[in-house]
Formats: C-alpha cells, structure tokens, sequence
C-alpha cells in the first residue's frame, strides 16, 4: 500500500475547507491535513511543512488561485495540485493545467467524487471533473468510429470502449458514465482502466488528449466532436 498523504486545503471559505476536511479526515489514505485561507498562507504552509496534493481555490483573497500553484510548483515540483473551484471557464482550466495543475473540478462536483480526485492526484493521476472540458474541445454528439475505422492503438478499442473513451474525453465521470449505460461504477472502472492499458496511458486527461491529437476527435466549438475523416456521428 501506497503510504498516507498529507493534504492541504486552500479556501478562503471555512465551511467548504471544513465540510472537505471533515471527509479527508476518515480516509485512510489521508496521514494529516492543513488548512489555509489565502496565497500567501498556502505558500507559507508548503514551506513548512511536507504537503503532498493541496486542493486549491481560484478566487482567493490575496490573489490568484492559478499563480499560487505555479509558485508551489516552482518550490515543491513534487506536490500535486488539483484545482477546486466555482469557476467553469475553458480559459481557468487552460492556465491551471498549463501551470502544473494535476486537475480541475467545480466545487458543486459530488464531494465523494472530489475525495476521489485528489486521492487520484495525489498517486500521479490526472483528472478533469464531471462537465469541464480540456480547452479548446467541444463534447461529442455522436460515436467513434467502428475499430477498424480508428488507427493504432484505438484499433485495439471495443466498441464499449470507444464510448467510454467518447464520453471520458467530453469530461463525464465515471458514475455519470455509469448511469449513461445502465452499468456499475466498479464496471465503468475497469472498462476505464482497459482503455488506459491499450493506450498506454494513465489517466482521462492524458487518453483525452491522445484521441484529439490522433484526430480521433477535433476540437471544435470548445468541446471533443468524432473527426469526420473517421465516421460519421448519427
């Protein structure tokens, strides 16, 4: 097992980093966690002390949520970062990711799904939260193409697997997927965990980003759209 991570919480809210502490504190992955209520806290607190994922507001009091984690970053290259915060914006999530940032999710995202995603950012995970979409991409309407269609490694795809890979990319969730297809969670995780092996990726955000730069999907109007050059969308 994996040892115990130390967290640290930034919001200039008390509630929301209490109501997030309350949950990390009965996880056994999670060894301590701080808290901080501005940029210049959380800085000061990853000096201090040995953070290893911080879950990061955007609009702080201080400043900017974004340079804060470029500062970390620049000091603690180590720390995993996940973006939590009220603001669905491509621009945000562009700049977060561009910064270092392991993840972007908007704080109306289910709080077990927020546990998850910094337990995910925390073991070197990449994750986009329920509806936020990679910059620049737009959500699909229709389906990938049947296998013969798609060029290696998405050759090795099943047709499940390609929606998966559809949906994964346009940022849903796997419960969200799960509901999609009338399937469980736990299957939805180890359709997901097969699409990463046969791309020979780790994470949604790195799949996400193979599809788009294979020209799998094009970024069109914001969101992830199946390139015509490989079937049609019905």
């Amino acid at each position: 097992m994996p040892e115990p991570v130390r967290v640290l919480i930034v919001d200039d809210h008390p509630v929301v980093r209490r109501g997030l502490r309350t949950m990390l504190d009965g996880e056994s992955w999670v060894a301590q966690v701080w808290e901080a209520a501005s940029c210049a806290e959380a800085l000061a607190t990853v000096t201090a002390h040995q953070v290893d994922v911080v879950a990061m507001d955007i609009a702080l009091p201080d400043g900017d949520g974004v340079r804060a984690t470029a500062q970390i970053l620049r000091h603690r290259p180590r720390i995993a970062v996940l973006m939590l915060t009220m603001a669905d914006d491509d621009e945000l999530v562009a700049r977060a990711l561009q910064a270092g940032a392991r993840g972007y999710l908007l704080k109306d995202t289910d709080p077990d799904v927020v546990v998850d995603a910094l337990r995910t950012a925390a073991f070197g995970g990449l994750v986009l939260g329920p509806g936020v979409r990679l910059p620049g991409t737009t959500a699909p309407p229709g389906r990938l193409p049947p296998p013969a269609a798609l060029p290696p490694p998405f050759d090795q795809l099943t047709p499940r697997e390609q929606e998966i890979l559809r949906h994964l990319a346009a940022g849903e969730g796997n419960a969200e997927i799960a509901r999609r297809f009338g399937i469980s969670a736990k299957t939805v995780r180890n359709q997901v965990s097969a699409v990463f092996a046969k791309l020979g990726v780790g994470d949604r955000v790195r799949a996400a980003l193979l599809a788009r730069d294979a020209g799998i999907v094009t970024p069109v109007a914001g969101r992830l759209q199946p390139d015509a050059r490989h079937g049609s969308s019905q």
